[in-house]
C-alpha cells in the first residue's frame, strides 16, 4: 500500500499536502519523518518506522516487528502516559507521533533525571496490571540463562560473574514481574518542556521493574544513583545490582561486532565483575 493511501486510511481523512524526509539520527530501524496536512484542517507530524528488517547487530532471536506495535496499540495508547500517539500500523510500519524534544543523555541536570525516574515509577504503576500481554518477551530462567551463554561465547570466561550468574536470577525471578520497557536507557527517553517521553519500545518485556530503573542510572556516580532512585521510590540496592549484573551481561552477550553508541560505551566486563563483587559478600 503506498504511504498517501495509508495515511489516508489510518487517519481517517484524505491527505491535500504530504512531505517525507529521512529522520535525522540514526535508530536501529529505518525511519521516516512526515509532516501531513488533512483536509479536515489537521496539521499532523508523525514518524513511520520501519520494523520488518532485523537491524544489523541485534541478536535475532529478539526481534519481533509487532512487538512494538502492540505495545503502542493495546497499552501505551490507551494508558495515556505521555507517550508518543498511535496513529496506527500497516505491513510493520508503525505510525507515531513526532514529539519534539531532546534525549535525555543530553541534559546534565540531576532533577531532569530525578523527573524522568518519577515518570518511570508511575508508568510501572499504571502497567503493572499488563505484564500479562503475549506480545511481550518473557524474562523466565531460560531467556536469562540465553544472554549468559551468550555472554560467555563472546567475551570469554566471565569468572565470578558466571559463578554467582544463577543465585542472581533465582533472585530477580523472585521480584515483581511488571511490564517493563526492557531498554530504558537516556537515548530512548526523550524530554519536551515538562513531558517525558520514552520511546524505542522493541524489547518491551514482563521482567522486573528495576531493570528499567538500573538503565536509566548507569554511569552515575554513586551519590547522584542514588538521589536519582530515591525519586523513583523506595528500592532494594540488593536487587538493583542484580538487574546491573544482566544488563551488562546483556550486552556481554549482544554481538560480537557490535560497537556501541556514545551513550553505551561502557566496559561492561569491569562492570559486571564490580557489581559481582558486591553481591557476592
Amino acid at each position: 500500500m503506498e504511504v498517501l493511501d495509508t495515511l489516508e486510511e489510518i487517519l481517517g481523512a484524505a491527505v491535500v499536502r504530504l512531505e517525507r524526509r529521512p529522520y535525522a539520527y540514526q535508530t536501529s530501524h529505518p525511519l521516516e519523518e512526515l509532516d501531513v496536512d488533512l483536509e479536515d484542517g489537521r496539521t499532523l507530524r508523525l514518524l513511520c518506522k520501519d520494523l520488518g528488517t532485523l537491524p544489523a547487530n541485534r541478536p535475532s532471536f529478539i526481534h519481533e516487528p509487532n512487538r512494538e506495535i502492540e505495545t503502542y496499540r493495546r497499552v501505551l495508547d490507551p494508558a495515556a502516559l505521555g507517550t508518543a500517539k498511535f496513529y496506527g500500523a500497516v505491513d510493520e510500519q508503525l505510525y507515531i507521533e513526532k514529539v519534539e524534544g531532546s534525549e535525555l543523555w543530553q541534559f546534565g541536570e540531576l532533577e531532569v533525571w530525578k523527573r524522568a525516574a518519577r515518570w518511570l515509577a508511575g508508568m510501572h504503576a499504571a502497567l503493572a496490571a499488563q505484564a500479562d500481554q503475549e506480545h511481550l518477551i518473557r524474562y523466565d530462567r531460560d531467556f536469562y540463562r540465553l544472554w549468559l551463554s551468550r555472554a560467555e561465547a563472546i567475551s570469554g570466561d566471565l569468572g565470578l560473574v558466571a559463578r554467582i550468574y544463577d543465585d542472581v536470577v533465582g533472585r530477580l525471578l523472585a521480584l515483581p514481574q511488571n511490564l517493563i520497557h526492557g531498554d530504558f536507557y537516556p537515548s530512548n527517553i526523550l524530554v519536551a518542556g515538562a513531558r517525558i517521553c520514552s520511546v524505542d519500545w522493541e524489547l518491551a518485556a514482563a521482567g522486573p521493574a528495576l531493570l528499567d530503573l538500573a538503565a536509566l542510572t548507569t554511569g552515575w556516580s554513586e551519590k547522584n544513583e542514588a538521589a536519582i532512585a530515591a525519586a523513583y521510590g523506595e528500592v532494594s540496592r540488593e536487587a538493583l545490582d542484580c538487574c546491573r549484573l544482566h544488563l551488562a551481561v546483556r550486552w556481554l552477550g549482544w554481538s560480537d561486532n557490535w560497537t556501541p553508541p556514545p551513550e553505551h560505551a561502557k566496559d561492561w566486563r569491569r562492570e559486571a565483575l564490580v557489581v559481582a563483587e558486591r553481591l557476592a559478600v
